[in-house]
């Protein structure tokens, strides 16, 4: 529907007074251009008018600038947890490598001197790994992955890299027994490097020990000299570490010395050993030690006629 005269606006009304207004209109506008374009004030007067709305905008801006602050706040703790959780869990595998390297290192080490012990002696041996142990209060024990199919015989000595730790007692197929020289049922034929004295090393119940306890009153033995093997009843070659002696003290009865010395072999942290092969046969089965072993008085193991090496002859 049109719109009436009256209902029309009165700026563009179609009398003379609505005319007039609008060329006035016009007019001011022209002017307030022109003054704008050579005097600049109506920038001035809206730089100054901004400085009274700018507080108003900020007002207006505060919600939309809290939500994305918390919105960035949230979000960098969010990536900064999973980060950390990242880099804790690359520290703890980068600890776990670094301690399994170490173990290996280690391993390799041992290896290394086994190895070394084999090319110096120039001797066949076999290595075996220990598959375990077992210390108990009248036995000291290992068990290697070697056995018969491999090759191994009841009596092979067996050595790590520092020295004698026992003999094969039992074979199975796979696997062996072996008994450490410090079992209270083992003996072992030893001469001290220093004066060449030979005489017998017994193991002892405290396991970690061994026990020389007939050696003659007048003989030259003091604490730190090295036992060795001395090769009687070709059991065990000469020349193999055996131990060393910590202390020497006079017989309950009298009659003899009794010495205690430390085993030079690692045997409770040894993991790999050596069996030593081609070695000369003795003339037949070892003979025992006397089922009672050495005087009870002389030392502190008992002995019995069980997988005991050679004593081949007396001590000097």
């Amino acid at each position: 529907m049109a719109r009436t005269r009256d209902e029309s606006s009165p700026l563009f009304a179609g009398n003379a007074a609505g005319t007039l207004r609008l060329i006035v209109y016009l007019a001011l506008a022209v002017v307030l251009m022109v003054l704008d374009h050579r005097n600049g004030w109506l920038w001035r007067l809206r730089y100054a008018a901004s400085a009274v709305v700018e507080p108003v905008y900020r007002l207006a801006g505060l919600p939309a600038a809290g939500i994305r602050t918390v919105s960035v706040a949230f979000a960098d703790r969010q990536r900064l947890t999973e980060q950390n959780q990242r880099l804790r869990e690359d520290l703890l595998l980068a600890n776990a490598k670094l301690n399994r390297m170490a173990a290996v290192a280690e391993q390799n080490q041992r290896l290394k001197e086994l190895l070394d012990t084999q090319h110096s002696l120039e001797l066949n041996v076999q290595l075996a790994r220990v598959i375990g142990v077992d210390l108990g209060a009248y036995r000291y024990e290992l068990t290697l992955n070697m056995g018969a199919r491999d090759g191994v015989k009841p009596g092979q000595p067996v050595i790590d890299a520092h020295g004698v730790m026992g003999q094969v007692k039992e074979v199975l197929p796979t696997t062996s027994v072996v008994m450490l020289i410090t079992d209270p049922a083992h003996a072992i034929p030893v001469v001290v490097e220093r004066t060449g004295l030979r005489t017998m090393a017994y193991g002892s119940r405290d396991g970690d020990q061994l026990s020389l306890p007939t050696i003659p009153l007048a003989a030259d033995v003091r604490a730190g000299d090295k036992l060795l093997t001395s090769g009687l009843g070709g059991r065990f070659p000469p020349g193999f570490p055996v131990g060393e002696i910590r202390s020497v003290a006079p017989a309950a009865t009298g009659m003899f010395l009794v010495a205690i010395a430390r085993p030079a072999a690692d045997l409770d942290r040894s993991q790999d050993v050596l069996l030593l092969h081609d070695l000369a046969e003795p003339d037949g089965p070892p003979p025992p030690v006397s089922p009672m072993g050495p005087p009870a008085d002389l030392a502190p193991a008992s002995t019995t006629s069980a997988a005991v090496p050679a004593t081949g002859g007396a001590p000097r």
